[in-house]
């Protein structure tokens, strides 16, 4: 394949550096409500478009605003005053032929049911407002569509990179989100909300997560009620992350703004379990990385993959097949660290990227040399399967956020 360049990268791997700061979003933020709603959205639309007319069509529907609404949390339930507004936008292909495709009608279905089937307490019809602002598209976008060719042309000329293997603290930041939003952590603490915020702070060997992560206050009767469970939480993370992740010591900080003796005040509730309901707004691009965390330390592409087509867009297909290339890359090669990094010019074919460059950390002992063919292959099989990857993309089997 041409236009690819591995090279040494000069520096010492993440894992060895002597701080690290890693965030995650969890599955209630409103951040993260926006991009998993947009991108079901974009699933929906495919799936549509494929069964209609046995192709993907033009859409890019990832901009979008999660508007906080006003609750007022109350010891046993409060009450939700005014309801949150959910802005759709961008652009979608609503007619071929004599053919209308529900565009809006797909759009306020997919949300709905991504709100049911994520968050227990939100009742869509009740609690939030949805208004579609999506339009038909620009002439020139949706031409490459009707282009001949196996692949079509990229639509942007966009940048992406993405990197391997995660670190230890990446894993247990990404572990533990998932963990605390799972069924059987539910059944056990209903009162722990989805809106889960973690930021990990490893200093060496040791590592402070801080959590934040609100009460659902009709199962709150007190403020030593609050302090009860939430200290059994606290024993419940310390029971998945302690001595599983290979650090010194790990500390555990929740609701750190909580202040005893403040009454209700002094607490974090919440009445449906995500902060969207009165405290913070959300938007697409603004979470976490196709990975699954926000990674300060490392390079990021700044385009939201949440939502664009599956097809021709390379802020999605490139953003998420950096991180298939680079995962690769260190499964077969044994490499300490890459970071693969993915370069498009619109109109071009998605298969012929500008140019694909892999930075690597060779392992002890390893030399460039030796595994530079094997990058090679690696990077030539992914483009050649390139077909595949976005049809998994479109059917919404690879998750982005």
């Amino acid at each position: 394949m041409e236009n690819v360049y591995v090279n040494k990268l000069g520096r010492v791997a993440l894992e060895d550096q002597p701080l690290e700061i890693v965030e995650r979003k969890g599955l209630g933020h409103p951040d993260t409500i926006c991009d998993s709603v947009m991108n079901q959205i974009s699933v929906e639309l495919s799936k549509e478009y494929i069964n209609k007319f046995g192709v993907v069509l033009h859409h890019n529907v990832d901009k979008s605003l999660l508007a906080a609404g006003i609750a007022v949390p109350a010891f046993n339930g409060g009450k939700i005053l005014e309801p949150m507004k959910f802005v759709f936008g961008d652009r979608a292909t609503f007619k071929v032929g004599d053919e209308e495709i529900p565009v809006n009608e797909i759009a306020v279905r997919s949300a709905s049911d991504w709100l049911k089937e994520n968050l227990r307490f939100v009742d869509p019809e009740e609690h939030v407002v949805f208004q579609s602002e999506i339009k038909p598209g620009s002439i020139a976008l949706a031409d490459i569509f009707d282009r001949k060719g196996k692949f079509l042309g990229s639509n942007d000329t966009s940048a992406a990179v993405g990197y391997a293997p995660f670190t230890k603290t990446e894993t247990v930041i990404l572990d533990l989100e998932n963990y605390l939003n799972s069924k059987s952590f539910k059944k056990s603490f209903p009162e722990s909300e989805e809106d889960i915020k973690l930021m990990g702070l490893r200093k060496s060997g040791d590592l402070n997560i801080t959590v934040a992560m609100a009460m659902v206050d009709r199962f709150i009767d007190s403020e030593d009620d609050y302090f009860k469970k939430q200290g059994e939480i606290t024993d419940a993370i310390h029971g998945f992350v302690d001595g599983k992740f290979g650090f010194d010591k790990i500390t555990i900080d929740i609701n750190a703004l909580d202040v005893r003796g403040r009454g209700i005040d002094g607490l974090y509730l919440t009445v449906n379990g995500t902060s969207a309901e009165a405290g913070d707004s959300g938007q697409v691009g603004r979470g976490n990385n196709v990975a699954g965390v926000i990674p300060l330390n490392r390079p990021m592409s700044s385009e939201a993959a949440a939502g664009k087509n599956p097809v021709s867009h390379v802020g999605k297909i490139y953003n998420a097949l950096c991180y298939r290339i680079s995962n690769r890359i260190v499964d077969v090669t044994g490499v300490r660290e890459v970071y693969v990094w993915l370069l498009s010019q619109i109109g071009k074919p998605i298969n012929e990227p500008n140019v694909v460059s892999a930075q690597i950390i060779p392992a002890s002992g390893v030399e460039l040399e030796s595994v530079n063919k094997q990058i090679d292959e690696i990077i030539a099989y992914e483009f050649d399967h390139l077909a595949e990857f976005c049809d998994d993309l479109a059917m919404g089997k690879i998750s982005l956020c």
